[in-house]
């Protein structure tokens, strides 16, 4: 409804949201806190009008109305203050009085959401939920045939190799005019992903990097952590924490000036270099920050005005071939560190990665792949390409490494895999999984938000909202009202038990393979699932 009261073509009513609040009246103080909370401002105090009908007294008297005047909650139906479902209402009720339901009805907001022309942005991944990964299992047990580990007894070695591995009868001198090596990291296998500075919140940002440290530090386990595009603060690229971070460079090149100034002054080299090519949840498309999170300190670290949005090229405007990007991207992030930092591409998951991949065979300067599947998140993207675009990560991983199996070059060229890993909850299933179909490693990104963080964005389209910068939680807000909610260290704890809980789960997969001394990449004896044509597709055995 308009603000003069008219009914107009777009007019919605509380039926028609997706969310709707249900308000106890009685119970409710008028404390005020719902709508304080709300960071999409879906609820107001309204003054109401009531009418109270009286029954006649005697048999000769007509009914009386009684009108009333309250103050309540009122919930706004234009679709630009639509509720989104995070309930921060109900978490800060002192009465519980309020709290939001999913409708019964089909969501209808959605045909109102183009609003001036422009289709819908958002946050999260695309809302579906299980897929083949959840669907796996693991049935090669050993128990009489081949001698079976104690998961709670014996050591295993959770580490896999980034980086070019030549094999030792290569002939470097001949192969590469000088007597060089290419740089290897031994890391944890499971990685977290590329959340950038400003994509992310300044708490969030820093719990991540602390919990990094920690894992590290304390506890011996060399979980490294990828920047994002958009660089990283001075602070870090100067500390002795650098060598826990792969840094990332775009096609935008957000933060590279100030990267590549503090070269000099970097007391550890990075991890690795990661060249982001393409992403899962918006394949061909370039990365995107809106300019509602593009504040003082964010523009200053990319080198950009402030409030405007920064979207990214789809690709690195001066390379349009793996060979072009090899000879020129790929060697000269070698020569800003002096050859001693690996660098390797990421792209997203397409028919394509196997051209990729073979082009990066050829090369010595290559030290592995990303792919990003279909289902990875994202701080923002159109609907229709995180719903209708990409190529699920599970076949991609395979058809790569069996490519590399028929060349002989398993060992050689490290994939990693990402994109909707732990999407369900079963992390170390899906990590386990994508291993043993050919990955060297897995990269998370949603999953570390929800469980570190407490994301309250699902696969029902709940919340969903990164994009603006009106995250409740402040996790992907930059606005300080928002993520000062975000106690850092708090976010640095759930960091470390997630690894830890991870690391007990992956030895529970692999004690009954016998495997403790290195990682099952491409054991897929061990797998099964119970679709024939996905296990034709995959080549794993097929188990009803």
């Amino acid at each position: 409804m308009s603000s003069d009261g008219r009914i107009v073509p777009s007019s919605l009513s509380l039926k028609d949201l997706p969310w709707q609040i249900h308000w106890e009246k009685d119970r409710c103080t008028l404390c005020g806190r719902c709508t304080a909370v709300c960071p999409v401002h879906a609820i107001e105090l309204g003054v109401h009008r009531k009418r109270i009908v009286h029954g006649p007294v005697g048999l000769n008297k007509a009914p009386s109305n009684v009108y009333q005047v309250y103050y309540g909650i009122r919930q706004k139906t234009d679709p630009a203050y639509a509720c989104m479902g995070c309930a921060m209402c109900s978490l800060v009720c002192p009465n519980d009085c309020i709290i939001p339901y999913r409708s019964d009805e089909a969501d209808k907001l959605k045909y109102h959401i183009n609003r001036g022309g422009q289709p819908r942005r958002r946050g999260g991944r695309r809302n579906v939920s299980g897929g083949v990964l959840d669907r796996i299992k693991f049935i090669r047990i050993s128990m009489l045939t081949d001698p079976a580990l104690d998961a709670g007894r014996h050591e295993f070695e959770l580490r896999t190799l980034l980086g070019r591995v030549l094999p030792p009868e290569k002939d470097l001198r001949r192969l590469l005019g000088e007597d060089w090596t290419p740089p290897v990291r031994e890391i944890y296998p499971l990685i977290i992903g590329a959340m950038s500075f400003g994509a992310l919140s300044p708490n969030m940002w820093e719990g991540l990097q602390m919990g990094v440290a920690y894992l590290n530090e304390e506890i011996g386990m060399p979980v490294r952590i990828c920047t994002g595009e958009g660089g990283c603060p001075p602070r870090l690229l100067r500390s002795r924490f650098l060598k826990y971070v792969i840094l990332q460079i775009a096609s935008g090149y957000f933060g590279w000036d100030q990267v590549i100034r503090d070269i000099p002054k970097m007391k550890e080299d990075p991890c690795a270099i990661e060249i982001k090519y393409g992403q899962g949840a918006k394949p061909g498309d370039g990365g995107l920050l809106m300019w509602h999170k593009v504040t003082k300190l964010i523009a200053a670290i990319r080198g950009v005005p402030t409030g405007v949005s920064l979207p990214s090229p789809p690709t690195h405007q001066t390379k349009y071939s793996i060979e072009e990007s090899v000879a020129k991207m790929i060697q000269s992030m070698y020569m800003a560190w002096d050859f001693r930092v690996p660098v390797y591409p990421k792209i997203s998951g397409t028919t394509t990665s196997l051209a990729v991949l073979n082009n990066l065979t050829r090369n010595p300067y290559a030290a592995g792949l990303s792919i990003d599947g279909e289902d990875g998140g994202t701080g923002a993207a159109y609907n229709v390409s995180m719903n209708h675009m990409g190529h699920p990560i599970a076949s991609n991983v395979r058809d790569c490494y069996l490519n590399l199996v028929k060349i002989g070059k398993q060992n050689e060229i490290p994939i990693f895999a990402g994109g909707g890993v732990g999407k369900s909850g079963n992390l170390a299933a899906n990590a386990a999984a994508l291993i043993m179909l050919g990955a060297s490693g897995v990269q998370i990104g949603k999953h570390i938000m929800q469980g570190a963080a407490g994301c309250l964005g699902s696969e029902s389209d709940r919340c969903n909202i990164c994009n603006i910068g009106l995250c409740p939680k402040g996790i992907t807000s930059q606005d300080p009202r928002l993520y000062r909610r975000l106690d850092p260290e708090k976010v640095a704890e759930r960091v470390v038990d997630i690894f830890l809980s991870f690391d007990t789960e992956m030895k529970k997969i692999m004690a009954p393979l016998g495997r403790s001394t290195s990682l099952p990449i491409g054991m897929s004896d061990a797998l099964g699932i119970d679709d024939q044509g996905a296990a034709e597709r995959l080549q794993i055995r097929y188990v009803v």
